[in-house]
Formats: structure tokens, C-alpha cells, sequence
């Protein structure tokens, strides 16, 4: 088996990958509609980039244990907090999205990173828990848990008035409008859209396993083989 020093390096590259490209999706609406629901109005493409850095990690966890686990997290930390300073300014030069202030950036950055790292380091510490059970309890569990607490961080502080000494608002997103688009009630447009992220993130926590199964399959096999 490799060391865990050289081991590393694929697990935060591919947490890398699994930021950076959620960071640059979630300037595209999806486009579609169910019913009376327009996706376009609660969804981005991020949302479902964003629930495989759950899998990373549980993966480095399983792999190697949570101590591992945690430097993966660390480094997917520090590349969202830069990701969200960072990418938004850049695409907006090429004419994608919208423009930001820096307070306003700042703020994103802040519930990003925020987010992440609290989420992240809760899926770490519930799959190390439940890793003797089920082979698939640890990885659902943990993934469901850490996508529900990294949909309220990230939303409360990015959003929410009760964190409006984080940084400027988001006039729009604090809006009053139907739930989803659909319903009679009426709330602040952020709260339609934490509903339509925690909805992909928890289907993806559950597709998630055929990719874990596969993969954890092959760690198997590799570590079988004669060195």
C-alpha cells in the first residue's frame, strides 16, 4: 500500500476538482420544468457537483481514516474560501453571472468556506463513528447529516438578515415570494433555493453509493494484490 503521505495528493485533487468545478456550475441556472416548477428559479448545475466532495471524503476516510480524511478537508477549505473570492470576478469579465461587490464576496466567502469546513468535519466524525457497521450506513448517514448542516450555514450566513454583520445583503434573494415558485406561502427567494440545493444534495448522498461501493471495490482489490 502507498504511504499515506504520497496517498494524499489524489484525494485533494480530486476535492479540488469537485470545488472549483461547483464553483464555476452554480453560475448556470438549470433549465427545465416540472409541473408548475421552474428549475431555473431554485437550481444551478453546482448543485450537483458539490455532493461529491462528500463522497471524497468518506472515501479518504474509509481509505485511510479520519485524520487523513481531515487534511483532505483542510485543503477543499482553503481552495472553496479562494474559489469563492476568486472565480465569480473572473467569469464576470468573461460576461457570465453577475457582478459582486467585494463585501458582498467576502460575505460568499465566508458562508462558503464556513460551510464546507463544518459540514465536511461533522461527515468525518459521523462516518468514523458508524464505519464498523454496514458498509453503506457510514457513507449515507454522514452524507445526509453534513449535506443538511452545509445547506443551513451556507445559506444562513450568504443570505439571512440574523448574519447581516457579515457583509453586505442580497437585495433579490431577501425578496418575499412563493415557495419554490409554486406554493401559496411566501418567503424570502434564499429559502426556495436552500430547499432546491438540500433536495439534490440529499438524492446525490444516495446515488453517491454506486460510485463508493465501485471504487472501495477496487481499493479492495488493489490492496489483495501481492506488492
Amino acid at each position: 500500500m502507498p504511504s499515506k503521505t504520497a496517498s494524499v495528493f489524489p484525494f485533494i485533487l480530486a476535492m479540488a476538482l469537485v470545488v472549483v468545478a461547483s464553483n464555476v456550475l452554480v453560475q448556470f441556472p438549470v433549465e427545465g420544468q416540472v409541473g408548475p416548477l421552474s428549475l431555473a428559479d431554485i437550481l444551478t448545475w453546482g448543485a450537483f457537483t458539490y455532493p461529491f466532495a462528500f463522497l471524497v471524503t468518506d472515501l479518504a476516510n474509509r481509505r485511510f481514516g479520519p485524520a487523513f480524511a481531515r487534511k483532505v478537508v483542510f485543503a477543499g477549505f482553503v481552495v472553496a474560501v479562494v474559489c469563492s473570492l476568486v472565480i465569480p470576478p473572473w467569469l464576470y469579465s468573461m460576461g457570465i453571472g453577475f457582478e459582486s461587490e467585494p463585501g458582498r464576496l467576502a460575505r460568499i466567502a465566508t458562508a462558503s468556506g464556513s460551510a464546507f469546513l463544518f459540514a465536511q468535519l461533522l461527515d468525518v466524525t459521523i462516518f468514523n463513528r458508524l464505519r464498523r457497521q454496514s458498509w453503506w450506513r457510514a457513507p449515507v448517514v454522514s452524507s445526509l447529516l453534513g449535506s443538511v448542516i452545509d445547506t443551513v450555514i451556507f445559506f444562513s450566513i450568504a443570505f439571512a438578515a440574523l448574519f447581516a454583520f457579515a457583509g453586505p445583503g442580497d437585495g433579490f434573494a431577501s425578496e418575499a415570494a412563493p415557495l419554490l415558485g409554486t406554493f401559496g406561502l411566501e418567503v424570502p427567494r434564499w429559502i426556495s433555493w436552500a430547499v432546491g440545493d438540500l433536495s439534490v444534495k440529499l438524492l446525490i448522498a444516495i446515488l453517491a453509493l454506486i460510485p463508493y461501493r465501485l471504487i472501495m471495490a477496487r481499493f479492495a482489490g488493489s490492496a489483495a494484490q501481492p506488492a
